[in-house]
């Protein structure tokens, strides 16, 4: 429990649905504000086509500055997402720690997501993580629209496990499922994690969930429960996917690390200085935050352990 890790991915979920396009300049003071909070996992964009999501045009830019020297603390990791092999190329290119990968279990999102469905896109996924390994990168995949979708409603276990599978037979071990669609409930995600688990007990597991029905944190308390160790959110709450049927805000990371905080875990964040930065934020989007511990304020007291 003490390995507890909060990747923040607000950089890029958080902000790839915002019509109000961010400067370089000000993305660099949010991630210098969260490196300052203690955040050693941090996504920084997505490499994906600037037309189409013009939020992530800077991507590479952002990259190569936060990997000069001296611009971000040992041992921080910063991730990019990446769809394709062009994109692994940029990623490589520009100094990304490790990339993110995945599939979606939804054939219909996979689609609206990528132009390709759930078969053809595992392929592509694992020939993308296997060359990424071999150039000693960190990865992970995951499994989008895991607990459901806006488009085909229920996802069986079963179609998310078969995903899963092939990722094991490939050799990949760290895997993160995500709920697109913001359709999760606590039982379901105890029970599909502890599939996984049975599966391979050595497997590194994330979660990436939605608040789209307002069970967000509850879903996340369940993944902690059956063992997960990396619990990917978004400053403020922002984000959701423009490809969903219905788009909603990641988990927001305050309210997270303020409850894993009341229990004793990630407490190597400084709560303070990571409100200062969701502040900012909603001080450049000109609008009141989902997050409430921002409104509310914390509760718990930070001691650097």
């Amino acid at each position: 429990m003490n390995e507890i890790k909060v990747h923040e991915v607000g950089l890029r979920d958080g902000l790839q649905i915002e019509k109000q396009v961010v400067p370089l300049e000000k993305k660099i003071a949010w991630v210098e504000g969260l490196l300052a909070a203690g955040i050693d996992m941090i996504q920084l964009g997505s490499f994906v086509n600037p037309e189409k999501v013009p939020q992530m045009a800077d991507t590479d830019k952002l990259f190569a500055h936060f990997s000069q020297d001296g611009k971000k603390p040992a041992g921080v990791v910063l991730s990019g997402l990446v769809l394709n092999e062009k994109g692994l190329e940029r990623g490589m290119a520009c100094g990304v720690d490790m990339f993110c990968m995945g599939v979606s279990a939804s054939d219909t999102h996979s689609r609206k997501n990528t132009g390709k469905g759930s078969d053809e896109a595992v392929g592509q996924i694992i020939a993308m993580a296997q060359a990424a390994m071999k150039a000693q990168k960190r990865i992970q995949v995951s499994i989008q629209s895991a607990f459901g979708c806006g488009f085909e409603g229920p996802i069986p276990a079963e179609q998310v496990l078969a995903i899963v599978d092939k990722y094991l037979a490939a050799g990949i071990r760290n895997i993160s499922l995500a709920d697109t669609a913001g359709h999760a409930y606590p039982p379901q995600v105890e029970s599909l994690y502890a599939e996984i688990l049975k599966r391979d007990p050595g497997v590194e597991l994330a979660c990436h969930f939605h608040n789209t029905y307002g069970l967000g944190l509850a879903n996340g308390y369940a993944a902690l429960r059956t063992g997960v160790k990396y619990f990917e959110s978004a400053l403020g709450g922002l984000g959701g996917c423009p490809f969903t049927k219905v788009a909603a805000g990641n988990v927001c990371s305050e309210d997270l690390v303020h409850s894993l905080q009341r229990q004793g875990l990630a407490t190597t964040i400084d709560l303070d200085k990571l409100l200062e930065t969701a502040r900012d934020l909603g001080g450049f989007f000109g609008r009141e935050l989902p997050g409430f511990i921002l409104k509310a304020g914390s509760i718990v007291h930070f001691k650097k352990a």
